[in-house]
C-alpha cells in the first residue's frame, strides 16, 4: 500500500501571462513525476480563516514523487516564472495509504 501525495498551493496572480507562462513550463514537469492537476482555480467560499484567489491541488502516486517534482530543476525553473507572477503558498501533504 502507497500514499498518495498532493501538493496544496494557494496562489494571487498579479501577472496572468507571466503566470500562464508559468502553467505551461510547469505542466510538463508535473506529468513527469506522475503528477495530475484534479483542482485548478474554480469557484470556492473560505469559510474560515485567510484565502487566496486561486487554489490548487496536485495529486501525485506518492508522498516522495511529490517532493521530488518540487525539489527538481525543471520545476525550480518553473517555480522563478511563477515567483515573479503571483505569490503563494504550497504545501505538500500525504494522503491515506491505499491499496
Amino acid at each position: 500500500m502507497t500514499a498518495k501525495g498532493y501538493w496544496i498551493a494557494r496562489i494571487s496572480v498579479h501577472d496572468d501571462a507571466g503566470y500562464a507562462e508559468y502553467v505551461a513550463a510547469a505542466n510538463p514537469v508535473y506529468s513527469a513525476h506522475g503528477g495530475t492537476p484534479i483542482v485548478r482555480g474554480g469557484r470556492f467560499e473560505s469559510v474560515e480563516g485567510d484565502s487566496r484567489p486561486r487554489n490548487v491541488v496536485i495529486e501525485f502516486p506518492s508522498y516522495q514523487a511529490a517532493l521530488d517534482c518540487y525539489n527538481s530543476p525543471e520545476y525550480a525553473a518553473a517555480r522563478q516564472i511563477r515567483q515573479r507572477a503571483a505569490e503563494g503558498e504550497i504545501v505538500v501533504v500525504e494522503g491515506p495509504e491505499s491499496s
